[in-house]
């Protein structure tokens, strides 16, 4: 079904409101501020491609709830809310990294549906009648007839259920069934009072997620319960309620440590039942992130597609901390309820999470969280620290409160060190340098492929600090997964230069020198005969019958066409490998054109890059691996051709606004949102921002005004300013830079001067700059 007007713009049609009032008793309706840049996310984009934790919608930034409809559950692919799926199969309050749970369905009960309720309770809807908004969703549910809206705090859902009349209310909780990544099991649900319940159901391992994690959950209602019954096929429970004519109300707060908790959770951040009010904080904390980047000028579809992909930018990354701070540690044998520390008011310092890998992450949240929103980057660099000294190494992607070992290396270096380069984390250096030097030596996380839990061969670093590369494939065999040699050597060679920024910096003069004689190592798998990094077996010999354009042959997630160019540290060296730097922009540009026959993607979602056809893409921009190689023609003296095409991808690839596109590939929770932002904006960082003083990249924005609200505790400056003089479609190209009203000769610019706040004046053209 393709989007009528109502929906582009989130608002019933007249039809469907008095259709509405007749059936309902009570029209639930938010009493929102309509100014709100909360109005401008368009919450559907991209929902026929999404997977378990992409969409959102009843949710906070972060928030450890993220309640929503499903529509598929049978997979960590492909489940969660698509579009085109119209049966709602319950809603349910986690879609996290590899975690879900607590999947609830409103129904009416009657005498043709009372034995197989259990088993039969799914309803279909339409999206006519349907409204999202962050913060918010409502929907009405076909079968039954209820009017369903949710909205959420932190750590805890909360939804309002509008009853026709004359029908016995009941709410079926489906605590024991497949759900996204993982299967929930174990549930078990009490009544604890005449209008409470509690219970808890285990999130059991998967293949990425090595151990078992129990949910406890509080429930409370603003009607009494009058029956709980628990069917024995299914081991999942109906409660009855009494249908009175106002809307029924209930409240689900989530904790992965205890019930007591769960219900201190509600305590804190729910205490009363002004279902609106809640709804107006949520649409005004998203408000709040939102505006510290406000755009003038685009066309309105640009405007909403920004915010959207900040909105994805936002989100993703879960909460695993109560509000007290009592938080799942599963990284030690046994599982045990860890406390972080506490401030002078007794409350946490900071939050613990739940997070995907920072695989691709120095293009992306390193840049826009650590210059927009610094206060989540340290946060995160906290968190992973806590992950560091419960279970001996910084995660790159926990779940669960435990490792999961998500894809290669130690890709939460350049996001720690950025931090730091940054000014956001300034205490502790020489502990987290120390953590961060033993991920990257033998024992540490960059040896471990792809979720290989037990071992640490699959990585190949014995070999890689032996020989200089990682031999594809490994000659012990298959461990774990990811075990492509060619990729792992360039990801551990960058990882390296940039730890090596972090021991300059804290006067490690030796180290220094050793991880940049490590940095170096991307020479080693970089073939000059042929001119594209090649994979190596162990005795040294390149990969026979070599085809650059061939998937996941020695390249993660990519050809070799694509993961030549990542070399981030060093574009020189490697422009020097080529034959120069005419060479390497010929070479690069011609892939450039290349790609843009399939708009720069390999087709429309992330299974999509296995096609035949599709892989041979030499530049994909729905994937990590290559989403930075527009920005490497400004470091090889061609800003116009990084201009050109960055303006190119934004436009063919990257300003749909519906459900069937969006960002044609893997938007691993907030990366590619995050990619979009600084496209659109015009900034970007090549090296993640990691050495000394980052400098970041200036390219081709497409509003005429952009304005970062900077934050005061980390920052000087008020705010920083971008305005694009005579700015348009065809006019992308840089003509003349102003600093603060002072000619500037060169196209970056760095942290320093945007953080001291002031303006940055471009003035564009539509022939490139001499």
């Amino acid at each position: 079904m393709k989007l009528n007007n109502n929906i582009v713009n989130g608002i019933l049609t007249v039809s469907i409101i008095l259709s509405f009032l007749v059936s309902c008793k009570e029209e639930i309706k938010p009493s929102i501020d309509k100014k709100s840049l909360s109005d401008k996310v368009y919450p559907f984009l991209d929902t026929e491609n999404s997977r378990w934790f992409f969409f959102s919608s009843a949710s906070r930034p972060f928030g450890m709830v993220n309640l929503s409809p499903d529509t598929q559950i049978g997979g960590d692919w492909g489940t969660g809310y698509r579009y085109n799926t119209d049966t709602i199969k319950g809603f349910s309050h986690i879609h996290a990294w590899q975690l879900s749970g607590l999947s609830v369905m409103p129904v009416t009960i009657s005498h043709e549906n009372k034995d197989h309720i259990f088993t039969d309770f799914f309803s279909s809807f339409k999206h006519q009648a349907e409204t999202i908004t962050p913060g918010y969703h409502s929907v009405e549910l076909d079968r039954y007839q209820i009017k369903v809206a949710l909205t959420s705090t932190k750590r805890v859902g909360f939804h309002q259920y509008s009853f026709p009349k004359n029908k016995e209310a009941g709410i079926l909780f489906n605590l024991n069934t497949i759900l996204g990544p993982c299967e929930n099991v174990e549930g078990v649900l009490k009544q604890t009072g005449k209008s409470e319940l509690a219970g808890k159901l285990v999130a059991a391992p998967t293949h990425r997620r090595p151990k078992p994690l129990t949910i406890y959950f509080k429930v409370q209602l603003n009607v009494p319960v009058t029956a709980l019954e628990e069917d024995a096929e299914t081991g999942n429970y109906l409660i009855k309620i009494e249908n009175t004519e106002k809307a029924v109300l209930m409240k689900a707060g989530i904790s992965y440590t205890s019930i007591e908790n769960a219900t201190n959770n509600i305590q804190q951040e729910l205490p009363h039942w002004d279902f609106d009010k809640v709804v107006t904080e949520s649409k005004t904390e998203w408000h709040n992130m939102l505006s510290r980047i406000q755009v003038e000028g685009g066309t309105d579809t640009d405007q909403k597609r920004f915010y959207t992909d900040l909105w994805h930018a936002l989100q993703g990354r879960r909460i695993i901390s109560d509000v007290n701070g009592a938080y799942p540690d599963n990284t030690g044998k046994t599982f045990r309820v860890g406390q972080l520390p506490l401030n002078a008011d007794g409350k946490p310092k900071f939050n613990h999470y739940n997070s995907d890998s920072f695989w691709g992450a120095q293009w992306t949240i390193n840049t826009l969280w650590g210059l927009v929103y610094p206060e989540i980057m340290e946060e995160f660099v906290h968190s992973l620290m806590q992950y560091y000294k419960d279970g001996g190494m910084i995660p790159r992607g926990p779940s669960g409160g435990n490792y999961t070992y998500v894809m290669t290396g130690a890709s939460t270096t350049p996001f720690i060190v950025s931090a730091i380069q940054k000014g956001i984390i300034k205490e502790d250096l020489e502990s987290i340098y120390s953590a961060l030097k033993k991920n990257h030596m033998s024992g540490g996380i960059m040896g471990k492929a792809g979720y290989e839990h037990t071992t640490d061969i699959g990585g190949g670093l014995k070999y890689y600090l032996e020989k200089g590369y990682v031999p594809y494939p490994i000659p012990e065999g298959n461990f774990g997964l990811h075990q492509d040699g060619a990729s792992q050597t360039l990801e551990y060679a960058y990882q390296d230069w940039t730890l090596a920024q972090l021991a300059k910096k804290l006067n490690h003069d030796e180290d220094y020198n050793y991880f940049m004689a490590r940095s170096k190592n991307y020479k080693h798998v970089f073939d000059t005969n042929i001119s594209w990094m090649r994979p190596k077996n162990v005795e040294g010999t390149w990969a026979e019958n070599f085809d650059p354009y061939q998937y996941e042959h020695g390249f993660i997630e990519s050809n070799a066409a694509q993961s030549t160019w990542f070399v981030p540290h060093d574009v020189d060296g490697l422009a020097l490998l080529m034959g120069g730097k005419d060479k390497a922009i010929e070479k690069l540009n011609t892939q450039f054109e290349t790609a843009k026959a399939l708009k720069f993607t390999s087709g429309t979602s992330h299974d999509a890059e296995l096609h035949p056809e599709y892989s041979r893409i030499p530049i994909n921009f729905g994937n990590q691996p290559s989403i930075q190689t527009s920005f490497i023609f400004n470091q090889l003296g061609r800003p116009d051709l990084t201009q050109y095409w960055t303006r190119t991808v934004i436009k063919e690839t990257f300003s749909g606004l519906a459900p069937s596109t969006g960002y044609n590939g893997d938007e691993d929770q907030g990366l590619m949102g995050s990619l979009n932002v600084l496209f659109k904006m015009g900034l970007f960082q090549m090296n993640g921002g990691t050495e000394e003083n980052p400098a970041y990249q200036i390219g081709s924005p497409i509003f005429n005004k952009v304005t970062i609200q900077l934050n005061p505790k980390y920052y000087s400056g008020e705010t920083f300013v971008i305005k694009a003089s005579n700015n348009s479609p065809d006019n992308v190209y840089i003509d003349e830079i102003k600093l603060n009203n002072k000619p500037k000769m060169y196209l970056s610019i760095s942290h320093e001067d945007i953080v001291n706040g002031g303006e940055l004046l471009l003035e564009m053209s539509n022939k490139p700059s001499q």
